[in-house]
């Protein structure tokens, strides 16, 4: 079992918040490993997908005062017919135990969790495999690119296009279906596919409609179940008004590198296509250290734009740019957005800033350097 200190520290911060953590995130991230990896004499395991489990919990008073370890894992526990009862009765009347409730979505996902865990719970959104990861899973920036970061599919020896279509299937027939309700699945897995090979360009609801031959509010709704499962995550543009900005139009990321180049029929990786992946993989590590600071996009309508912009207080916002090559990065638009922002720190987030340096682009200085020290400016 490879550890993830990072998220097991993650785990822990939490919980001296709250006794519930919800851990979030795809089928197939981790999530089960990294419970398991809280250590057998901590943790109590159930799988909530086991029939059994509805009698062992019946009485969740006498369930919780039996648990004889400080740790209550309950993985895929919207399964259950009521789960939002027994994670209350567990955080109110045992406060001593800390419990960790795993499922790929969010808990907004399904009527059976109501607002009565408000206070009670903190969520952790786990990430595919990382930058800093990297290392400790033995695997190449390329490979991570290529093969995309589930553990299965990254530590394969070689890219099985089975592995990204059962995962689809079974991503729909799993938890679309259960959650949502919905009954197409050729539908909605066009809709995914087509998200895939549109993964970080502009989004346009009604350009996605005639595309796919269904109607505004079928994708609307079906954009929404994508990111509440965190199947794609939806970056909306910064603005500020009056800068001849765009204001509505948001960019639409796929969850992970692996399902991009499967579904755009990248094999092998062209360098062409590393530019557009290590972009995916910044905005994970984006989303992994700054869970709190949902990341924007800048552009303007003559078409400049800054990749990711990072609002952390109202008068200063960290500039983003991602390259793969940093020989090719153009600062015409940085600068731009900085006539307009000009309180906030710059970034070329780059494989090959090791060691970080800063460069300056006339007035305007930049740091260059890889998705570590990024996480290391908090």
């Amino acid at each position: 079992m490879i550890s993830r200190p990072f998220w097991q520290e993650r785990l822990d911060a939490a919980w001296r918040e709250a006794p519930i953590v919800w851990l979030a995130g795809v089928r197939r991230s981790g999530k089960t490993t990294l419970a398991e990896s809280l250590g057998e004499e901590r943790v109590l395991y159930v799988n909530c997908d086991l029939p059994s489990v509805e009698d062992m919990i019946f009485d969740p008073q006498v369930f919780f005062r039996g648990c004889a370890k400080p740790v209550v894992v309950f993985d895929e526990i919207h399964q259950l017919r009521d789960p939002a009862r027994l994670l209350k009765i567990g955080a109110d009347e045992f406060p001593k135990l800390r419990i960790l409730a795993t499922g790929s979505s969010t808990l907004a996902a399904s009527r059976k969790f109501s607002d009565t865990l408000t206070g009670r719970k903190r969520l952790v959104h786990l990430t595919p495999v990382g930058w800093s990861e990297l290392p400790a899973f033995g695997v190449t920036l390329p490979q991570r690119l290529f093969h995309g970061g589930l553990p299965p599919a990254l530590l394969a020896q070689s890219k099985q296009s089975s592995f990204y279509r059962e995962w689809i299937d079974s991503f729909f027939a799993r938890d679309i279906q259960r959650l949502f309700g919905f009954r197409d699945m050729n539908r909605f897995n066009a809709m995914l596919e087509f998200m895939l090979r549109q993964s970080g360009g502009q989004f346009e609801v009604t350009k996605t409609a005639s595309a796919l031959g269904i109607t505004r509010p079928t994708v609307e709704s079906h954009l929404r179940a994508l990111e509440i499962t965190h199947a794609v995550t939806v970056v909306r543009p910064f603005h500020g008004g009056g800068h001849n900005e765009i204001v509505r139009q948001p960019k639409v990321y796929a969850f992970d590198t692996g399902f991009v180049s499967f579904a755009r029929g990248w094999d092998p990786l062209r360098v062409d296509d590393c530019g557009t992946l290590w972009e995916h993989l910044v905005l994970e590590q984006i989303q992994a250290h700054f869970p709190q600071t949902p990341p924007c996009y800048w552009r303007d309508k003559a078409g400049h734009e800054v990749d990711f912009i990072l609002a952390h207080r109202r008068d200063q916002v960290d500039a983003i740019e991602c390259k793969w090559n940093p020989g090719a990065f153009d600062s015409t638009a940085l600068k731009l957005f900085r006539t307009y922002y000009p309180n906030g720190r710059n970034f070329l987030v780059t494989p090959s800033g090791d060691p970080a340096y800063t460069k300056r682009y006339g007035n305007m200085s930049v740091r260059i350097c890889t998705p570590t020290e990024l996480q290391l400016s908090k």
